[in-house]
């Protein structure tokens, strides 16, 4: 495995205003590069590109996070990395040749006069200024001034070249022959580049990879493109490549993406100073109904009313809504019965694209509420045919062909059906093929495995342990050996209900993120117990809810009962951060088992989807981290999801059906 050169590791730059305030100019940027890769910067003037490159040149600092070269943190500038300004930053009392030998001067201090002239005339050779050696900046156009600076440049040789648009000011074919020189140069001596570039073509030609970044404020990188045409390179073998169009057009594709979002975004932002300007005392409502099912994870919105933290921040009437299934309450939400509701992770999504050929609902996701605590639970019937995981459970399906195993799942859209079609999958059985599934609400489940009516389900807690304590059922997997830390419950609430009340749906997060934070101390997990399990809420006894919660996991499978203490995750390892690579995982399950299309245009969907913009502002009033993380996702059988290629990722999964791609219009 190749060792990381440049890691730019989860950085933010906050910049304060006059006013007090601050400007968020980059938020959780993480890239790694390898020695001798070329990087392309590329995103809409004001996303931050030259304040990162600045940050990797050390010559800006990090606000939260950093960035390191060869392991050692940049905390400077320094000779190992060389940066060409847009500027030319010459200076004026030195002609060409002085300009690049003040540089080379410094760095080889130790190799004898002539050789160092040698590399200064050698430099002007290459860009061409042989006839304006003598000649100072004032006599030089700004193009031949951009020449000077990429000459002094790359004199040095520095490990790590940094280029903030360099060819923006040159003729075309001057552009063309630097463009070839600065190729060679990099595959000759393995420099490793980051450029800045509004040029798709130039990054087209240049890079192994672009990183193309949203909108700012809070730019994060949106998408990374791998540009596999091989090197060397020549311009017309580039373009005469048979993925070169299909590259540009997927960038030219994100970056109209990007200039629709900051039209929508300008009126977003005229709405909600509109709203903010009429609201009373601050919140504009504070009488909300929230919807949510009897679940163990319900536990932040119950804690957040019965200790007082909705109180706190002024939500002084709130009425939590139980509702019977999560069709309920979809449309609960859809129809404005209910203000906001606990959903299950994949909801606002799909009911802000539409999946099943409904009419789309744009709803947002500003907070994760809880992780984990999801599980399959099998029939003790399966268990005394030997069923005792996953390949067992291929074997009995495929030894009774005439009998349909039948699973239950809440909802098409939650994280229980992705995992649990995932799981199938990965074993060799087909979902859709090999056994039947059947969307049942939670609270139903243990009945319906009681009577026979399924063979197991996948469901949240406690009504997996239920099963295991009327002997009907055993537990086969959790979400902690599938994928630990899945997304599992979020806050959901119509993208028009947050615009029309921004103070209140800021006061219901903070408010809820301390009741997260409260739920996650175990100290107070019996405390918790005895209020979640009252009739108005989960109608249990304690005895039920608590394996898991509070005390060891019995699983019924021949197993010790295990203690899990990360089963039901509220606060800690930043779980309510709304995490975007985790939603476009799931939008990828959702294409793979047809759903939905996969959006083509899928970075717009979830920057409308995903909202850690009012996160990022709830968390920060709290004084708590505000950033999450966005790597690759690891699952069970050893597959990982890289979001850079979602498509990719699609069409190497075995068992799916036909993928459709289509642009989605929201």
């Amino acid at each position: 495995m190749t060792t990381c050169f440049v890691e730019v590791d989860h950085i933010d730059r906050v910049f304060d205003l006059p006013n007090g305030k601050t400007y968020i100019a980059l938020k959780n940027i993480e890239l790694k590069i390898q020695q001798g890769e070329f990087i392309s910067l590329i995103g809409h003037s004001g996303c931050g590109k030259s304040t990162l490159l600045n940050i990797i040149a050390g010559l800006d600092r990090a606000s939260i996070g950093g960035v390191t070269l060869e392991g050692r943190e940049v905390r400077e500038p320094g000779p190992d990395r060389m940066v060409v300004f847009q500027n030319y930053s010459l200076l004026p009392w030195l002609n060409v040749r002085e300009n690049i030998a003040l540089a080379v001067d410094e760095v080889y201090q130790d190799k004898p006069k002539g050789e160092r002239c040698s590399i200064v005339e050698h430099h002007i050779n290459i860009v061409g200024l042989q006839r304006a050696a003598n000649k100072f900046p004032h006599e030089l156009s700004g193009g031949m001034k951009q020449r000077v600076s990429i000459a002094r440049a790359l004199a040095i040789r520095p490990k790590l070249l940094l280029l903030d648009e360099p060819f923006g000011a040159l003729d075309a074919l001057t552009r063309g022959g630097l463009q070839e020189q600065l190729m060679k140069i990099c595959n000759d001596s393995k420099l490793t580049c980051v450029m800045v570039t509004h040029d798709v073509d130039e990054a087209l030609l240049l890079s192994d990879r672009i990183v193309m970044l949203t909108n700012g404020p809070e730019a994060h990188i949106g998408q990374i493109l791998e540009v596999d045409i091989p090197r060397p390179r020549q311009r017309m073998e580039v373009i005469n490549h048979p993925n070169y169009y299909k590259l540009r057009s997927e960038i030219i594709y994100f970056l109209n993406q990007q200039k629709q979002a900051k039209k929508r975004q300008s009126q977003q932002a005229q709405n909600t100073v509109a709203s903010i300007s009429t609201s009373r005392e601050g919140l504009e409502k504070v009488n909300l109904d929230i919807g949510f099912l009897p679940l163990t994870d319900t536990a932040p919105l119950i804690i957040a009313k019965e200790k007082g933290f909705f109180a706190n921040y002024g939500l002084s009437n709130i009425t939590l809504c139980r509702q019977k299934s999560w069709k309920e309450i979809a449309k609960g939400v859809g129809t404005g019965i209910l203000d906001a509701a606990q959903m299950v992770a994949g909801m606002p999504l799909a009911l802000t694209l539409g999946a099943g050929n409904k009419t789309p609902i744009p709803v947002i996701n500003a907070l994760n509420l809880s992780r984990n605590a999801n599980a399959i639970t099998l029939s003790k019937k399966l268990y005394d045919k030997g069923v005792r995981n996953l390949a067992d459970l291929k074997a009995v399906i495929n030894a009774d062909v005439d009998r349909v195993i039948t699973m239950g799942v809440v909802h098409p859209t939650s994280m229980q059906n992705l995992i649990l079609r995932y799981w199938l999958a990965a074993g060799g059985i087909d979902p859709d093929q090999d056994v039947n599934l059947t969307v049942i609400p939670p609270m139903q489940m243990v009945s319906q495995l009681q009577a026979g009516i399924i063979d197991g389900y996948c469901a949240s807690e406690p009504w997996n342990y239920l099963a295991v304590d009327q002997n009907i059922g055993f537990v086969a997997a959790t979400a902690l050996e599938i994928w630990l830390g899945q997304p599992a419950k979020v806050l959901g609430v119509r993208e028009e209900w947050a615009q029309k009340y921004p103070a209140t749906y800021l006061a219901l997060i903070k408010a809820l993120l301390e009741a997260c934070e409260y739920c996650d101390d175990l100290r107070n997990r019996e405390e918790i117990l005895s209020i979640i399990c009252r009739p108005e809420y989960l109608d249990l006894d304690p005895a039920l809810v608590r394996p898991g919660f509070t005390a060891p996991y019995e699983r019924a499978d021949g197993s010790k009962p295990q203690e899990l203490t990360a089963y039901n995750r509220f606060f800690v390892n930043k779980t309510n951060y709304p995490n975007r690579t985790e939603i476009l995982w799931m939008m990828t399950q959702m294409a793979r088992w047809g759903l939905m299309p996969f959006p083509k245009n899928w970075v717009e969907v979830i920057e409308r989807v995903c909202r850690t913009d009012i996160f990022g502002a709830a968390a920060r009033d709290l004084g708590i981290p505000d950033i999450g993380w966005d790597n690759p996702i690891h699952l069970f059988d050893g597959k990982v999801f890289n979001p850079s290629e979602p498509i990719e990722y699609l069409n190497s999964l075995e068992i799916k059906r036909q993928i459709r791609v289509e642009e989605v219009f929201i």
